[in-house]
Protein backbone atom coordinates (compact mmCIF):
# COMPACT_ATOMS: atom_id res chain seq x y z
CA UNK A 1 0.00 0.00 0.00
CA UNK A 2 2.59 2.24 0.90
CA UNK A 3 4.69 2.10 -2.22
CA UNK A 4 2.36 5.11 -3.77
CA UNK A 5 3.45 7.41 -1.42
CA UNK A 6 6.72 7.83 -3.20
CA UNK A 7 8.02 9.54 -5.77
CA UNK A 8 5.20 12.28 -5.95
CA UNK A 9 3.84 13.37 -9.16
CA UNK A 10 1.63 16.24 -10.47
CA UNK A 11 -2.07 15.72 -8.84
CA UNK A 12 -3.68 15.47 -12.05
CA UNK A 13 -1.23 13.07 -13.50
CA UNK A 14 -1.71 11.35 -10.42
CA UNK A 15 -5.31 11.19 -10.45
CA UNK A 16 -5.28 10.12 -14.46
CA UNK A 17 -2.75 7.35 -13.29
CA UNK A 18 -5.35 5.88 -10.29
CA UNK A 19 -7.98 5.96 -12.65
CA UNK A 20 -6.28 3.88 -15.01
CA UNK A 21 -4.97 1.58 -12.66
CA UNK A 22 -8.72 1.18 -10.68
CA UNK A 23 -9.88 0.84 -14.46
CA UNK A 24 -7.67 -2.32 -15.06
CA UNK A 25 -8.28 -3.57 -11.95
CA UNK A 26 -12.00 -2.99 -12.26
CA UNK A 27 -11.36 -4.71 -15.86
CA UNK A 28 -9.84 -7.99 -13.37
CA UNK A 29 -12.44 -7.82 -10.33
CA UNK A 30 -15.21 -7.40 -12.04
CA UNK A 31 -16.73 -10.03 -10.42
CA UNK A 32 -15.82 -10.21 -7.40
CA UNK A 33 -15.82 -6.04 -6.17
CA UNK A 34 -19.23 -6.23 -4.79
CA UNK A 35 -17.82 -9.23 -2.50
CA UNK A 36 -14.88 -6.98 -1.53
CA UNK A 37 -16.33 -3.77 -1.10
CA UNK A 38 -19.92 -4.52 0.73
CA UNK A 39 -20.07 -3.84 4.19
CA UNK A 40 -22.84 -7.06 5.41
CA UNK A 41 -21.27 -10.10 4.63
CA UNK A 42 -23.10 -14.01 4.81
CA UNK A 43 -21.19 -16.37 7.54
CA UNK A 44 -23.24 -19.12 5.79
CA UNK A 45 -22.13 -17.74 1.89
CA UNK A 46 -18.69 -17.28 3.41
CA UNK A 47 -18.47 -20.93 5.44
CA UNK A 48 -19.90 -22.57 2.13
CA UNK A 49 -16.77 -20.65 -0.07
CA UNK A 50 -14.21 -21.79 2.91
CA UNK A 51 -15.18 -25.39 3.23
CA UNK A 52 -15.04 -25.99 -0.54
CA UNK A 53 -11.61 -24.66 -0.54
CA UNK A 54 -10.70 -26.93 2.36
CA UNK A 55 -12.41 -30.15 1.26
CA UNK A 56 -10.71 -29.34 -2.90
CA UNK A 57 -7.30 -28.66 -1.39
CA UNK A 58 -7.77 -32.14 0.99
CA UNK A 59 -8.80 -33.81 -1.65
CA UNK A 60 -5.83 -32.91 -3.52
CA UNK A 61 -3.64 -33.87 -0.69
CA UNK A 62 -5.02 -37.36 -0.29
CA UNK A 63 -4.64 -37.77 -4.79
CA UNK A 64 -0.62 -36.41 -4.24
CA UNK A 65 -0.05 -39.49 -2.66
CA UNK A 66 -2.29 -42.21 -4.98
CA UNK A 67 -0.01 -43.49 -8.12
CA UNK A 68 -2.87 -44.35 -9.78
CA UNK A 69 -3.81 -40.17 -9.75
CA UNK A 70 -0.91 -40.12 -12.03
CA UNK A 71 -1.17 -40.58 -15.68
CA UNK A 72 1.64 -42.91 -16.61
CA UNK A 73 2.60 -43.31 -13.30
CA UNK A 74 3.93 -41.02 -10.26
CA UNK A 75 7.33 -39.58 -10.37
CA UNK A 76 8.65 -36.96 -8.03
CA UNK A 77 8.88 -34.59 -11.57
CA UNK A 78 5.19 -35.30 -11.88
CA UNK A 79 4.30 -34.92 -7.92
CA UNK A 80 6.46 -31.52 -8.00
CA UNK A 81 5.06 -30.02 -10.53
CA UNK A 82 1.37 -31.27 -9.78
CA UNK A 83 2.18 -29.33 -6.22
CA UNK A 84 3.85 -26.20 -8.20
CA UNK A 85 -0.20 -26.08 -9.91
CA UNK A 86 -1.87 -26.74 -6.66
CA UNK A 87 0.14 -23.65 -4.90
CA UNK A 88 -0.61 -21.29 -7.30
CA UNK A 89 -4.23 -22.35 -7.23
CA UNK A 90 -4.07 -21.73 -3.26
CA UNK A 91 -2.38 -18.48 -3.95
CA UNK A 92 -4.90 -17.72 -6.31
CA UNK A 93 -7.98 -18.85 -4.03
CA UNK A 94 -6.58 -16.66 -0.84
CA UNK A 95 -6.94 -13.66 -2.87
CA UNK A 96 -10.17 -14.40 -3.95
CA UNK A 97 -11.50 -15.25 -0.49
CA UNK A 98 -10.47 -11.67 0.10
CA UNK A 99 -8.47 -9.41 3.03
CA UNK A 100 -8.48 -12.52 5.65
CA UNK A 101 -7.09 -15.00 3.58
CA UNK A 102 -4.55 -12.82 1.60
CA UNK A 103 -2.95 -11.76 5.29
CA UNK A 104 -2.84 -15.21 6.04
CA UNK A 105 -1.59 -16.25 3.38
CA UNK A 106 1.63 -13.58 3.35
CA UNK A 107 1.93 -15.11 6.91
CA UNK A 108 2.02 -18.54 5.84
CA UNK A 109 4.65 -17.59 3.51
CA UNK A 110 7.34 -17.00 6.12
CA UNK A 111 6.60 -20.86 7.82
CA UNK A 112 8.93 -22.67 5.03
CA UNK A 113 9.31 -24.69 8.31
CA UNK A 114 5.70 -25.68 8.32
CA UNK A 115 4.65 -26.29 4.51
CA UNK A 116 6.11 -27.21 1.15
CA UNK A 117 8.38 -24.71 -0.75
CA UNK A 118 6.58 -24.89 -3.63
CA UNK A 119 3.75 -23.50 -1.30
CA UNK A 120 5.86 -20.91 0.86
CA UNK A 121 6.60 -19.73 -3.12
CA UNK A 122 3.51 -18.84 -4.28
CA UNK A 123 2.07 -17.26 -1.38
CA UNK A 124 5.15 -15.18 -1.03
CA UNK A 125 3.86 -13.38 -4.55
CA UNK A 126 0.13 -12.42 -2.62
CA UNK A 127 0.28 -9.38 -3.38
CA UNK A 128 -2.46 -6.58 -2.07
CA UNK A 129 -3.92 -5.39 -5.36
CA UNK A 130 -7.39 -5.08 -4.83
CA UNK A 131 -10.12 -2.65 -5.56
CA UNK A 132 -10.67 0.19 -4.25
CA UNK A 133 -13.62 1.22 -2.01
CA UNK A 134 -15.75 4.51 -2.87
CA UNK A 135 -15.38 7.75 -2.06
CA UNK A 136 -18.78 8.18 -0.34
CA UNK A 137 -17.79 5.11 2.31
CA UNK A 138 -14.58 6.89 3.12
CA UNK A 139 -16.22 9.91 4.38
CA UNK A 140 -18.98 7.69 5.96
CA UNK A 141 -16.22 6.15 7.93
CA UNK A 142 -14.27 9.34 8.71
CA UNK A 143 -17.69 11.14 9.80
CA UNK A 144 -18.55 7.97 12.05
CA UNK A 145 -15.40 8.17 13.67
CA UNK A 146 -13.75 11.27 13.38
CA UNK A 147 -17.10 13.29 14.47
CA UNK A 148 -17.06 15.28 11.62
CA UNK A 149 -17.36 15.53 7.72
CA UNK A 150 -14.07 15.19 5.68
CA UNK A 151 -14.89 18.90 4.44
CA UNK A 152 -14.70 20.24 7.63
CA UNK A 153 -11.30 18.33 9.10
CA UNK A 154 -9.13 18.91 5.98
CA UNK A 155 -8.56 21.74 3.96
CA UNK A 156 -8.52 19.34 0.68
CA UNK A 157 -8.80 15.65 0.77
CA UNK A 158 -7.57 13.65 -2.93
CA UNK A 159 -11.31 11.31 -3.36
CA UNK A 160 -9.00 9.02 -5.41
CA UNK A 161 -6.95 6.83 -3.06
CA UNK A 162 -2.79 6.74 -3.64
CA UNK A 163 -3.33 3.04 -3.09
CA UNK A 164 -6.36 0.16 -1.99
CA UNK A 165 -4.82 -3.01 -0.46
CA UNK A 166 -6.83 -5.56 1.50
CA UNK A 167 -6.80 -3.92 4.30
CA UNK A 168 -7.87 0.00 3.79
CA UNK A 169 -6.69 2.25 1.16
CA UNK A 170 -4.64 5.81 1.63
CA UNK A 171 -5.37 9.48 0.48
CA UNK A 172 -3.81 12.63 0.29
CA UNK A 173 -4.92 15.08 2.13
CA UNK A 174 -4.07 18.74 3.24
CA UNK A 175 -4.97 20.17 6.65
CA UNK A 176 -6.45 23.50 7.97
CA UNK A 177 -2.83 24.30 8.95
CA UNK A 178 -1.15 23.66 5.78
CA UNK A 179 0.31 20.26 6.45
CA UNK A 180 0.51 17.62 3.88
CA UNK A 181 -0.83 14.25 5.25
CA UNK A 182 -1.91 11.23 4.30
CA UNK A 183 -5.25 9.43 5.57
CA UNK A 184 -5.50 5.55 5.69
CA UNK A 185 -9.14 4.47 5.92
CA UNK A 186 -9.81 0.37 6.78
CA UNK A 187 -11.78 -1.24 4.44
CA UNK A 188 -15.54 -1.20 5.62
CA UNK A 189 -17.13 -4.55 7.50
CA UNK A 190 -13.52 -5.81 7.68
CA UNK A 191 -13.36 -6.05 11.47
CA UNK A 192 -17.37 -8.06 10.64
CA UNK A 193 -15.16 -10.03 7.96
CA UNK A 194 -12.38 -10.95 10.22
CA UNK A 195 -14.67 -12.43 13.66
CA UNK A 196 -16.79 -14.53 10.42
CA UNK A 197 -13.41 -15.85 8.96
CA UNK A 198 -11.48 -16.54 11.97
CA UNK A 199 -14.47 -18.37 13.51
CA UNK A 200 -15.02 -20.79 10.78
CA UNK A 201 -10.83 -21.10 10.48
CA UNK A 202 -11.18 -21.88 13.98
CA UNK A 203 -13.30 -25.05 13.45
CA UNK A 204 -11.11 -26.06 10.31
CA UNK A 205 -7.75 -25.43 12.47
CA UNK A 206 -9.39 -28.27 15.18
CA UNK A 207 -10.11 -30.69 12.62
CA UNK A 208 -6.77 -30.23 11.51
CA UNK A 209 -4.90 -30.32 15.01
CA UNK A 210 -7.28 -34.07 15.46
CA UNK A 211 -6.30 -35.66 11.60
CA UNK A 212 -4.32 -38.96 12.37
CA UNK A 213 -1.62 -37.78 9.61
CA UNK A 214 -1.51 -33.97 9.05
CA UNK A 215 -2.03 -32.87 12.73
CA UNK A 216 1.10 -35.27 14.12
CA UNK A 217 3.70 -33.14 15.52
CA UNK A 218 2.16 -30.07 14.31
CA UNK A 219 0.59 -27.25 16.79
CA UNK A 220 -2.01 -25.84 14.49
CA UNK A 221 -4.18 -24.37 17.09
CA UNK A 222 -1.03 -22.71 18.20
CA UNK A 223 -0.38 -21.24 14.63
CA UNK A 224 -4.20 -20.01 14.52
CA UNK A 225 -3.84 -18.36 17.99
CA UNK A 226 -0.84 -16.57 16.70
CA UNK A 227 -2.65 -15.23 13.46
CA UNK A 228 -5.30 -14.55 15.31
CA UNK A 229 -3.39 -12.06 17.39
CA UNK A 230 -1.11 -10.59 14.16
CA UNK A 231 -4.60 -9.69 12.19
CA UNK A 232 -6.23 -8.03 14.93
CA UNK A 233 -3.22 -5.94 15.60
CA UNK A 234 -3.00 -5.21 11.93
CA UNK A 235 -6.55 -3.92 11.57
CA UNK A 236 -5.62 -1.59 15.18
CA UNK A 237 -4.84 1.76 13.57
CA UNK A 238 -4.19 3.16 17.20
CA UNK A 239 -1.28 0.31 17.62
CA UNK A 240 0.01 1.27 14.19
CA UNK A 241 0.09 4.69 15.20
CA UNK A 242 1.70 3.87 18.62
CA UNK A 243 4.11 1.42 16.28
CA UNK A 244 5.39 4.10 14.30
CA UNK A 245 5.95 6.79 17.21
CA UNK A 246 7.97 4.02 19.13
CA UNK A 247 9.85 3.43 16.05
CA UNK A 248 10.15 6.48 15.21
CA UNK A 249 11.27 7.55 19.24
CA UNK A 250 14.03 4.86 18.46
CA UNK A 251 16.33 6.58 15.39
CA UNK A 252 15.60 10.03 16.91
CA UNK A 253 19.21 10.49 16.89
CA UNK A 254 19.60 9.11 13.59
CA UNK A 255 19.54 11.83 10.46
CA UNK A 256 19.38 8.85 8.09
CA UNK A 257 16.44 7.60 9.03
CA UNK A 258 12.88 8.77 8.13
CA UNK A 259 9.95 7.97 10.12
CA UNK A 260 6.34 9.67 9.33
CA UNK A 261 4.74 12.04 12.35
CA UNK A 262 1.23 10.83 13.71
CA UNK A 263 -1.97 13.09 13.62
CA UNK A 264 -3.72 11.43 16.82
CA UNK A 265 -6.00 14.18 16.50
CA UNK A 266 -7.08 12.38 13.13
CA UNK A 267 -6.13 8.81 14.08
CA UNK A 268 -8.80 6.42 15.52
CA UNK A 269 -9.11 2.15 15.25
CA UNK A 270 -10.09 2.70 12.08
CA UNK A 271 -8.49 5.83 10.39
CA UNK A 272 -4.72 6.93 10.81
CA UNK A 273 -3.27 9.96 9.54
CA UNK A 274 0.39 10.26 9.06
CA UNK A 275 3.02 13.19 7.97
CA UNK A 276 3.46 12.83 4.34
CA UNK A 277 7.23 11.71 3.61
CA UNK A 278 7.61 11.43 0.00
CA UNK A 279 10.44 9.71 -1.50
CA UNK A 280 12.32 6.94 -4.17
CA UNK A 281 11.02 3.35 -3.97
CA UNK A 282 14.11 2.35 -2.21
CA UNK A 283 14.24 -0.93 -5.97
CA UNK A 284 14.12 1.87 -7.94
CA UNK A 285 17.52 1.75 -8.79
CA UNK A 286 17.29 3.74 -11.78
CA UNK A 287 15.41 6.75 -10.49
CA UNK A 288 17.73 6.55 -7.30
CA UNK A 289 21.03 7.11 -9.60
CA UNK A 290 19.38 9.67 -11.40
CA UNK A 291 18.69 11.76 -8.32
CA UNK A 292 23.03 11.19 -7.48
CA UNK A 293 22.27 9.12 -4.42
CA UNK A 294 24.87 6.15 -4.04
CA UNK A 295 23.28 3.21 -3.76
CA UNK A 296 26.43 1.49 -2.27
CA UNK A 297 25.44 3.52 1.04
CA UNK A 298 21.93 2.75 0.65
CA UNK A 299 22.53 -0.42 0.92
CA UNK A 300 25.05 -0.58 3.27
CA UNK A 301 22.58 1.90 5.43
CA UNK A 302 19.44 -0.42 5.10
CA UNK A 303 21.21 -3.28 6.79
CA UNK A 304 22.57 -1.50 9.45
CA UNK A 305 18.97 0.43 9.76
CA UNK A 306 17.67 -3.29 10.01
CA UNK A 307 20.01 -4.64 12.48
CA UNK A 308 19.96 -1.79 14.72
CA UNK A 309 15.95 -2.38 15.38
CA UNK A 310 16.87 -6.10 15.84
CA UNK A 311 20.00 -6.02 18.30
CA UNK A 312 19.60 -2.37 19.71
CA UNK A 313 16.37 -1.72 20.17
CA UNK A 314 14.48 -5.19 20.19
CA UNK A 315 11.56 -3.30 18.11
CA UNK A 316 11.74 -4.56 14.39
CA UNK A 317 10.18 -3.68 11.48
CA UNK A 318 8.05 -7.17 10.71
CA UNK A 319 7.21 -6.58 6.59
CA UNK A 320 10.18 -4.78 5.52
CA UNK A 321 9.63 -5.32 1.72
CA UNK A 322 10.87 -2.17 -0.94
CA UNK A 323 6.97 -0.87 -1.16
CA UNK A 324 7.95 -0.09 2.53
CA UNK A 325 11.21 1.78 2.43
CA UNK A 326 11.96 5.01 0.51
CA UNK A 327 14.81 7.31 -0.17
CA UNK A 328 14.52 11.26 0.20
CA UNK A 329 16.45 13.51 -1.60
CA UNK A 330 19.48 14.01 0.98
CA UNK A 331 20.14 9.78 0.97
CA UNK A 332 17.84 9.28 4.39
CA UNK A 333 15.77 6.11 4.40
CA UNK A 334 12.12 6.64 4.87
CA UNK A 335 10.11 3.55 6.80
CA UNK A 336 6.13 3.00 5.61
CA UNK A 337 3.32 0.86 7.36
CA UNK A 338 4.53 0.06 10.94
CA UNK A 339 0.85 -2.51 11.37
CA UNK A 340 3.15 -5.42 11.29
CA UNK A 341 5.69 -5.23 13.93
CA UNK A 342 8.11 -7.76 15.85
CA UNK A 343 9.30 -7.54 19.76
CA UNK A 344 12.28 -9.51 20.98
CA UNK A 345 11.76 -9.68 24.85
CA UNK A 346 14.91 -9.24 26.84
CA UNK A 347 15.33 -12.81 28.15
CA UNK A 348 15.47 -14.37 24.37
CA UNK A 349 18.48 -12.19 23.72
CA UNK A 350 20.02 -14.79 26.27
CA UNK A 351 18.88 -17.53 24.62
CA UNK A 352 20.26 -16.65 21.34
CA UNK A 353 23.70 -16.07 23.06
CA UNK A 354 23.24 -19.47 23.89
CA UNK A 355 22.58 -20.76 20.60
CA UNK A 356 25.67 -18.46 18.57
CA UNK A 357 28.32 -19.78 21.64
CA UNK A 358 26.59 -23.63 20.47
CA UNK A 359 27.24 -22.61 16.71
CA UNK A 360 30.48 -21.42 17.15
CA UNK A 361 31.71 -24.63 18.72
CA UNK A 362 30.07 -26.78 16.70
CA UNK A 363 28.06 -27.95 19.49
CA UNK A 364 24.86 -29.46 18.61
CA UNK A 365 23.84 -30.62 22.24
CA UNK A 366 23.96 -26.80 23.33
CA UNK A 367 22.19 -25.65 20.01
CA UNK A 368 19.14 -27.95 20.79
CA UNK A 369 19.06 -27.27 23.83
CA UNK A 370 19.02 -23.27 23.49
CA UNK A 371 16.49 -23.78 20.91
CA UNK A 372 14.57 -25.74 23.09
CA UNK A 373 14.63 -23.18 25.44
CA UNK A 374 13.50 -20.14 22.51
CA UNK A 375 10.54 -22.15 21.51
CA UNK A 376 11.57 -23.00 18.21
CA UNK A 377 12.01 -26.84 19.02
CA UNK A 378 9.33 -29.20 20.28
CA UNK A 379 11.33 -31.85 22.65
CA UNK A 380 10.37 -35.46 21.40
CA UNK A 381 11.11 -38.72 23.05
CA UNK A 382 13.84 -39.00 20.52
CA UNK A 383 15.87 -35.95 19.39
CA UNK A 384 18.51 -37.65 17.90
CA UNK A 385 17.60 -37.33 14.56
CA UNK A 386 16.96 -33.87 15.36
CA UNK A 387 20.63 -33.01 16.70
CA UNK A 388 21.98 -35.01 13.96
CA UNK A 389 19.99 -32.77 11.52
CA UNK A 390 21.35 -29.99 13.29
CA UNK A 391 25.06 -31.34 13.49
CA UNK A 392 25.05 -31.31 9.42
CA UNK A 393 23.85 -27.72 8.97
CA UNK A 394 26.70 -26.84 11.69
CA UNK A 395 29.51 -28.92 9.86
CA UNK A 396 27.96 -27.64 6.81
CA UNK A 397 27.83 -23.63 7.35
CA UNK A 398 31.23 -23.76 9.44
CA UNK A 399 33.17 -24.60 7.20
CA UNK A 400 32.57 -21.66 5.26
CA UNK A 401 33.81 -17.65 6.70
CA UNK A 402 31.08 -15.84 8.40
CA UNK A 403 30.97 -12.86 5.87
CA UNK A 404 31.03 -15.17 3.02
CA UNK A 405 27.38 -16.84 3.95
CA UNK A 406 24.15 -15.72 1.98
CA UNK A 407 21.38 -15.05 4.89
CA UNK A 408 18.52 -16.68 1.83
CA UNK A 409 21.13 -19.92 1.33
CA UNK A 410 21.25 -20.21 5.00
CA UNK A 411 17.24 -19.79 5.74
CA UNK A 412 16.63 -22.29 3.00
CA UNK A 413 18.76 -24.83 3.86
CA UNK A 414 17.86 -24.55 7.61
CA UNK A 415 13.81 -25.22 6.67
CA UNK A 416 14.56 -27.95 4.53
CA UNK A 417 16.10 -29.77 7.28
CA UNK A 418 13.05 -27.69 10.11
CA UNK A 419 10.59 -29.17 7.28
CA UNK A 420 8.77 -32.12 8.63
CA UNK A 421 10.43 -32.51 11.66
CA UNK A 422 10.00 -31.06 15.51
CA UNK A 423 10.92 -27.56 14.90
CA UNK A 424 8.42 -25.04 15.41
CA UNK A 425 9.88 -21.35 14.46
CA UNK A 426 8.36 -18.51 16.51
CA UNK A 427 6.53 -15.46 14.57
CA UNK A 428 9.44 -13.58 15.14
CA UNK A 429 12.31 -15.79 14.27
CA UNK A 430 10.33 -16.26 10.52
CA UNK A 431 9.67 -12.53 10.56
CA UNK A 432 13.59 -11.91 11.05
CA UNK A 433 14.79 -14.37 8.56
CA UNK A 434 12.14 -13.14 5.78
CA UNK A 435 13.24 -9.70 6.79
CA UNK A 436 17.06 -10.48 6.20
CA UNK A 437 16.55 -12.15 2.92
CA UNK A 438 14.44 -9.64 1.68
CA UNK A 439 17.19 -6.95 2.91
CA UNK A 440 19.63 -8.87 1.00
CA UNK A 441 17.93 -8.92 -2.13
CA UNK A 442 17.08 -5.26 -2.26
CA UNK A 443 20.87 -4.34 -1.38
CA UNK A 444 22.53 -7.05 -4.15
CA UNK A 445 20.39 -4.83 -6.33
CA UNK A 446 21.28 -1.50 -5.39
CA UNK A 447 25.20 -2.99 -5.01
CA UNK A 448 26.19 -6.48 -6.70
CA UNK A 449 28.96 -6.48 -4.26
CA UNK A 450 26.95 -5.93 -1.19
CA UNK A 451 26.86 -9.08 1.32
CA UNK A 452 24.69 -8.78 4.13
CA UNK A 453 26.84 -10.68 6.64
CA UNK A 454 29.80 -8.33 6.30
CA UNK A 455 27.55 -5.69 7.74
CA UNK A 456 25.90 -8.32 10.32
CA UNK A 457 29.35 -9.14 11.50
CA UNK A 458 30.36 -6.14 13.96
CA UNK A 459 27.21 -6.40 14.90
CA UNK A 460 27.74 -10.17 15.89
CA UNK A 461 31.28 -9.33 17.39
CA UNK A 462 30.48 -7.05 19.49
CA UNK A 463 27.54 -9.01 21.09
CA UNK A 464 29.89 -11.87 21.23
CA UNK A 465 32.91 -9.33 23.11
CA UNK A 466 31.41 -6.36 24.42
CA UNK A 467 28.81 -7.89 26.70
CA UNK A 468 25.63 -6.69 24.42
CA UNK A 469 22.92 -8.41 26.79
CA UNK A 470 20.35 -7.78 29.60
CA UNK A 471 22.53 -9.02 32.17
CA UNK A 472 25.96 -7.44 30.57
CA UNK A 473 27.43 -10.88 30.03
CA UNK A 474 30.79 -10.98 28.25
CA UNK A 475 32.67 -13.80 26.33
CA UNK A 476 35.09 -13.89 28.86
CA UNK A 477 32.46 -14.32 31.43
CA UNK A 478 30.85 -17.16 29.26
CA UNK A 479 34.44 -18.97 29.15
CA UNK A 480 34.27 -18.64 33.02
CA UNK A 481 30.97 -19.88 33.49
CA UNK A 482 31.57 -22.47 31.00
CA UNK A 483 35.06 -23.50 33.15
CA UNK A 484 33.17 -23.55 36.29
CA UNK A 485 30.10 -25.73 35.09
CA UNK A 486 32.57 -28.05 33.79
CA UNK A 487 34.27 -28.32 37.19
CA UNK A 488 30.83 -28.67 39.63
CA UNK A 489 30.53 -31.30 36.37
CA UNK A 490 33.32 -33.41 36.94
CA UNK A 491 33.28 -33.59 40.92
CA UNK A 492 29.97 -34.59 40.73
CA UNK A 493 29.95 -37.04 38.16
CA UNK A 494 30.97 -39.98 40.47
CA UNK A 495 28.13 -39.90 42.92
CA UNK A 496 25.56 -39.64 39.67
CA UNK A 497 27.22 -42.89 38.51
CA UNK A 498 26.36 -44.39 42.12
CA UNK A 499 22.93 -42.93 42.06
CA UNK A 500 22.22 -44.16 38.46
CA UNK A 501 23.70 -47.73 39.29
CA UNK A 502 21.48 -47.90 42.73
CA UNK A 503 18.59 -46.63 40.60
CA UNK A 504 19.06 -49.60 38.54
CA UNK A 505 19.15 -52.09 41.21
CA UNK A 506 15.95 -51.05 43.03
CA UNK A 507 14.25 -51.09 39.14
CA UNK A 508 13.45 -47.61 39.70
CA UNK A 509 15.42 -46.67 36.14
CA UNK A 510 13.45 -47.75 32.99
CA UNK A 511 15.70 -48.65 29.95
CA UNK A 512 13.78 -47.75 26.56
CA UNK A 513 15.63 -50.02 23.54
CA UNK A 514 14.21 -49.70 20.49
CA UNK A 515 14.35 -52.43 17.90
CA UNK A 516 13.79 -50.90 14.12
CA UNK A 517 13.60 -55.21 13.31
CA UNK A 518 11.33 -55.46 15.80
CA UNK A 519 9.18 -52.79 14.68
CA UNK A 520 8.84 -53.79 11.02
CA UNK A 521 7.97 -57.45 12.40
CA UNK A 522 5.33 -56.30 14.96
CA UNK A 523 3.63 -54.01 11.83
CA UNK A 524 3.48 -57.25 9.64
CA UNK A 525 2.05 -59.42 12.43
CA UNK A 526 -0.62 -56.13 12.73
CA UNK A 527 -1.21 -56.57 9.05
CA UNK A 528 -1.62 -59.70 8.58
CA UNK A 529 -4.27 -59.70 11.52
CA UNK A 530 -6.31 -57.17 9.75
CA UNK A 531 -6.20 -59.30 6.80
CA UNK A 532 -7.46 -61.85 8.31
CA UNK A 533 -10.74 -59.83 9.81
CA UNK A 534 -10.87 -58.63 6.03
CA UNK A 535 -11.25 -62.17 5.02
CA UNK A 536 -13.27 -63.33 7.77
CA UNK A 537 -15.82 -60.00 6.64
CA UNK A 538 -15.99 -60.82 3.41
CA UNK A 539 -16.51 -64.86 3.87
CA UNK A 540 -19.25 -63.40 6.49
CA UNK A 541 -21.01 -60.65 4.06
CA UNK A 542 -20.77 -62.64 0.79
CA UNK A 543 -22.44 -65.69 2.65
CA UNK A 544 -25.35 -63.04 4.07
CA UNK A 545 -25.58 -61.92 0.53
CA UNK A 546 -26.18 -65.23 -0.75
CA UNK A 547 -29.10 -66.23 1.86
CA UNK A 548 -30.75 -62.75 1.22
CA UNK A 549 -30.84 -63.63 -2.48
CA UNK A 550 -32.17 -67.37 -2.08
CA UNK A 551 -35.01 -65.77 -0.22
CA UNK A 552 -35.60 -62.63 -2.91
CA UNK A 553 -34.45 -59.92 -1.30
CA UNK A 554 -32.52 -58.55 -4.16
CA UNK A 555 -31.98 -55.19 -3.55
CA UNK A 556 -30.75 -55.93 0.35
CA UNK A 557 -28.52 -58.89 -1.12
CA UNK A 558 -26.84 -55.68 -3.27
CA UNK A 559 -26.14 -54.20 -0.38
CA UNK A 560 -24.35 -56.69 0.84
CA UNK A 561 -22.38 -57.39 -1.94
CA UNK A 562 -21.14 -53.87 -2.17
CA UNK A 563 -20.13 -53.62 1.58
CA UNK A 564 -17.95 -57.20 0.55
CA UNK A 565 -16.94 -55.25 -2.34
CA UNK A 566 -15.14 -52.44 -0.38
CA UNK A 567 -13.78 -55.20 1.89
CA UNK A 568 -12.02 -57.32 -1.17
CA UNK A 569 -10.63 -53.59 -2.45
CA UNK A 570 -9.14 -53.05 1.41
CA UNK A 571 -7.51 -56.56 2.01
CA UNK A 572 -6.03 -56.21 -1.86
CA UNK A 573 -4.56 -52.79 -0.86
CA UNK A 574 -3.38 -54.21 2.44
CA UNK A 575 -2.23 -57.60 0.47
CA UNK A 576 -0.06 -55.06 -1.50
CA UNK A 577 1.65 -52.80 0.94
CA UNK A 578 2.64 -56.71 2.75
CA UNK A 579 4.22 -57.83 -1.06
CA UNK A 580 6.27 -54.59 -0.65
CA UNK A 581 7.29 -54.87 2.74
CA UNK A 582 8.44 -58.45 2.39
CA UNK A 583 10.54 -57.26 -0.49
CA UNK A 584 12.02 -54.73 1.78
CA UNK A 585 13.01 -57.02 4.57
Amino acid sequence: MSALFQEPVNLKQNKERTVATQRDLGKLYKDKAYRWNKENYSRHRRFVDIWSFVLSLMTGLWLDGKPWSYPGGMTDEKRATRRKAQAIWIRDTFLDLGPTFIKIGQLFSTRADLFPSEYVEELSKLQDRVPAFSYEQVEAIIKQDLGKPVAELFNSFDPIPLAAASLGQVHKAQLHSGEEVVVKVQRPGLRKLFTIDLQILKGITRYFQNHPEWGRGRDWLGIYEECCRILWEEIDYLNEGKNADTFRRNFRSDDWVKVPRVYWRYTTPRVVTLEYLPGIKISHYEALEAAGLDRKLIAHLGAKAYLQQLLNDGFFHADPHPGNIAVNAEGALIFYDFGMMGRIRSNVREQLMQTLFGIAQKDADRVVTSLVELGALSPVDDMGPVRRSIQYMLDHFMDKPFENQSVADISEDLYEIAYDQPFRFPATFTFVMRAFSTLEGVGKGLDPDFNFMEVAKPFAMQIMTNGNTPDGNSFLNELGRQAAQVGSTALGLPRRIEDTIEKLERGDLRVRVRSIESDRILRRISSIQLGTNYTLLISAFTLSATILFVNGNVGLALVVVLVAAIAAFALIRLLRRLDRFDRML
